[in-house]
């Protein structure tokens, strides 16, 4: 039996994070390859964290700096070892080389955080320029083009230390076509680094099941409130778009869910003007569906959302932005609206929540949306032929990717002793 070694940056939480879905997802993969997993991490463990020992899967808490890694590599000789974003790679890759040189190195990106990074930038540097918090709260979402994002992106220190881990590792698992072309195409990452595999289990909803318009009431938004594209949301929506919703429909509601709300986020819950923060919630695809719009006013960020993919799943149309939206549809019409302002933006909210037919239009093109654009092909299957391939012919790839290679002599060294002397001072 093949066994893999899975570094995980946090314990994956399913029902907090799109993240954790994905990584339960990779897992329940390779368990129905039947393959050996162990899940290891020095994060501390979480409140919500999925049940992993009950599928079968160790656990293995670890310590970062600490060469205690390497004798547990050394006792369980992985075949693969996949790198929970670019971070894990960081700490733990240049050990992994060291210690088990012929296994797979895999590196599951989630999102490209350099990418999110970039965008963040540039919405606070708006931000910045105006002196009033309500002012700093319109700013509307960042829509730099690939041209803009790659000038920004090309100098910044996180791009360079996450490109660096894709060339170190043998496979990237990619979950966005957008962010796909942006690594090959401005930084020149070859394409057989990269593996496109989004969310593996688009789950087409069953029309009968699902909760009518008219049994359907209020807004919902959602999401991990550690997340920053979450928490800016909320105060784009809190400031600047639900204003303009409740002043014309005083009657709904937002109800707002996600894990872990600090308490700044609990303080903006207002009963009296329809905004209300929920907080956390065991049953997302509940109370999604029992929402009739779901409001996504994402500024920042990269990858595919969750939280859309949800929506489209429970048949709950959605407004987002071009932000939430991309490389999510392709050619496809969304299901709801794509608006890039706040008045845009709360005039499709209000469209879609009053229109009975608008709304069964976007419900339907939700559905479209799942099963040609992400359920046109079997990527379960696709990334199972993807590693086979890898596997038989690894020696081969590795050689047809000299700057991984250059990365990896470097990486070993630097990052080596930068490492081993953080360990040195923490024994002293």
């Amino acid at each position: 039996m093949k066994k893999l070694l899975i570094i995980g940056y946090v314990w994956p939480e399913p029902n907090s994070s799109a993240a954790g879905s994905r990584m339960l997802e990779l897992i329940q993969l390779f368990l129905a390859q039947e393959w050996e997993i162990i899940f290891a991490s020095a994060a501390a463990l979480s409140e919500h964290r999925a049940d992993l020992m009950r599928l079968g899967v160790v656990e293995k808490t670890i310590a970062l700096n600490d060469s205690s890694f390497n004798e547990y590599l050394k006792d369980i000789q992985p075949d693969a070892v996949l790198f929970d974003r670019f971070f894990t790679e960081e700490q733990f890759g240049w050990r992994v080389e060291q210690v088990c040189p012929q296994a797979l190195r895999i590196l599951d990106t989630e999102d490209l955080h350099s990418l999110r990074h970039a965008r963040h930038q540039v919405l606070k540097k708006s931000q910045q320029a105006r002196n009033k918090e309500i002012d700093r709260q319109s700013v509307s979402p960042v829509l730099a083009n690939a041209d803009e994002l790659y000038g920004l992106m090309a100098t910044d220190d996180m791009a360079q230390r996450e490109v660096a881990a894709i060339f170190r590792c043998d496979l990237t698992l990619m979950i966005s076509q957008f962010e796909i072309e942006l690594l090959t195409k401005y930084f020149s990452v070859p394409h057989e680094l990269l593996h496109y595999c989004p969310f593996l289990s688009p789950e087409f909803p069953e029309k009968k099941s699902l909760n009518n318009y008219e049994s359907r009431e209020h807004f919902i938004a959602i999401g991990n409130f550690r997340h920053e594209p979450n928490w800016d949301s909320v105060l784009y929506l809190k400031h600047a778009i639900w204003p303009l919703i409740h002043s014309r429909l005083p009657q709904a509601e937002l109800h707002i869910y996600g894990s872990y709300p600090p308490p700044k986020a609990t303080q903006l819950h207002k009963p009296k003007q329809g905004f209300h923060i929920k907080g956390w919630v065991d049953d997302a695809h509940r109370v999604m569906q029992q929402a009739r719009v779901c409001l996504a006013p994402l500024r920042f960020g990269a990858g595919i959302k969750g939280k859309l993919m949800d929506a489209m799943r429970n048949g709950t149309p959605s407004v987002t932005t071009a932000i939430g939206a991309e490389a999510m549809h392709g050619d496809l019409a969304w299901g709801g609206f794509i608006e890039n302002t706040a008045k845009e933006f709360s005039e499709a909210a209000i469209k879609l929540y009053t229109d009975l037919v608008l709304w069964q239009q976007a419900q339907a093109q939700g559905d479209i949306i799942l099963q040609k654009y992400f359920g046109s092909q079997d990527h379960s299957q696709l990334f199972v032929d993807r590693l086979k391939k890898l596997e038989d012919n690894l020696e081969e790839e590795r050689q047809q990717n000299f700057v991984g290679a250059m990365l990896r002599h470097h990486t070993l060294k630097s990052t080596q002793y930068m490492s081993q002397w953080i360990e040195a001072k923490n024994k002293n």
